[in-house]
């Protein structure tokens, strides 16, 4: 008896949001436009989309030594950085005003006297990096890098180059001219320093002195093959498959919270009190709301990744189930979060600004907007306890990286234990008239 109203108010429910064709196309393309916007600001996807945004350094040679060239050179071949040169005074002006991350400042003489700090161990060199305070992170990426670079370049020279044979007859005479050196240390040291001498001049004798480090000389003793791990091996890993997800699960909690309002707004208007005298329970009434909400929900996801295939070429790598499950599950806890909305409120008004601060909390707690790794470890671990977080962990695994179903089984169980708390609590908490 109680199936025929269930469906007939279901079937009320979706007639009227489809009625509004200026809802329906809101609904569906605001997390599309905006997900779209993000995932192209964050590098988009393999194809036809702009490279990633490289970080602003600038180089101020004041040393113009062959192993201050190097280092500049170097530091314009990596990949993440956009290096061009600059005089001292524009390159202060350039960071201070934004327009550069950092500026890398090599004084004059840099080369010698660090070749020489490194065999004699006199004065080191100090080179100055002028640096914007609000990219911190730029700031200390290019940071590592630099250090790496003028270690590998001062010692490829000391070992290979013109400089460090100069350093080296220097070193020699200092040694043999010292008194402080014990006399076996000594003879011990200016062997050594005559054995790299002898091998530095055969070394340019053949003409295998490579100061990019590709023929003889010092080499870091290894090299780096970088590989993204993902679902299809040698994959490019695409922007959008974590942003566009990320706006749907936004947009879809607002469209809870408009159910929740919708619910105040019928029972301030007296709806409910009068169907209290139709032979319907609770439950039925309640339930019918949460199931049309679900259907309407898993509609505006579908269409979300149907747009994010076509046009963007994301993929379900995973389990088409899994993501199915995922889908199914996070709509039925947004159906039952309006619900508990509708319960916990007192007017639409009220309701509302609350509501949508714990909607964005919960949508930024749960990875929607960044990702969760770049949170503190204790805010890491309070992400758990929301939603959110469960619905991209579980979209990302059966998107991008491809995962199986029982990577979306722990998602599937929280969505679900969250929408069964959000319905008992709606259900117990819900009041049939309006407060006076």
């Amino acid at each position: 008896m109680t199936i025929t109203p269930f469906l007939a108010l279901v079937r009320k429910d979706l007639t009227l949001f489809f009625t509004d064709r200026r809802a329906v196309l809101v609904t569906l393309l605001a997390p599309i436009l905006i997900g779209s916007f993000i995932g192209y600001t964050f590098g988009g996807g393999p194809k036809g989309t702009p490279e990633a945004t490289h970080i602003p350094v600038l180089t101020v040679d004041l040393d113009g030594s062959t192993i201050s060239r190097e280092i500049v050179s170097q530091l314009a071949a990596e990949k993440a950085l956009d290096v061009k040169p600059a005089a001292l005074s524009d390159a202060r002006a350039k960071v201070r005003e934004g327009k550069a991350a950092l500026a890398i400042v090599i004084p004059t003489n840099f080369g010698e006297d660090a070749a020489r700090a490194f065999f004699m161990g006199t004065r080191r060199p100090e080179l100055q990096v002028l640096y914007d305070p609000s990219r911190s992170t730029e700031h200390s990426m290019v940071q590592g890098m630099l250090t790496g670079y003028v270690m590998q370049t001062i010692m490829q020279e000391s070992f290979g180059g013109q400089t460090g044979r100069s350093m080296m007859t220097e070193a020699l005479a200092q040694v043999e001219q010292s008194q402080d050196i014990p006399k076996t240390e000594r003879k011990a040291l200016l062997d050594l320093l005559r054995s790299v001498r002898t091998w530095n001049e055969r070394t340019a004798a053949n003409g295998q002195a490579n100061r990019a480090g590709s023929g003889s000389g010092l080499r870091t003793p290894y090299e780096t093959r970088e590989e993204a791990v993902m679902a299809n091996q040698g994959a490019v890993y695409n922007g959008y498959a974590h942003c566009l997800p990320g706006m749907g699960i936004q947009f879809i909690l607002f469209m809870g919270i408009d159910v929740g309002i919708g619910l105040l707004v019928t029972r301030q208007r007296g709806l409910w009190s009068r169907l209290r005298a139709a032979p319907l329970s609770r439950g039925v009434l309640l339930g019918s709301r949460a199931v049309s909400a679900a259907i309407t929900a898993m509609l505006v996801m579908l269409t979300i990744f149907a747009f994010a295939r076509v046009v963007f070429g994301i993929r379900i790598e995973g389990s088409v189930a899994g993501f199915l499950g995922i889908c199914v599950a996070f709509s039925l806890m947004t159906a039952t979060f309006g619900l508990l909305i509708a319960a916990l409120g007192r007017t639409p008004a009220t309701t509302h600004g609350l509501a949508l601060v714990v909607t964005l909390l919960a949508v930024m707690l749960g990875g929607a907007w960044a990702p969760t790794f770049v949170f503190p470890l204790w805010l890491q671990r309070v992400t758990v306890f929301v939603p959110t977080r469960w619905a991209m962990d579980g979209f990302d695994a059966m998107t991008w990286r491809g995962l199986g179903f029982s990577a979306a089984a722990a998602p599937i169980v929280m969505l679900l234990l969250f929408a069964l708390v959000c319905g008992l609590l709606a259900v117990a908490r819900f009041r049939w008239e309006a407060d006076t």
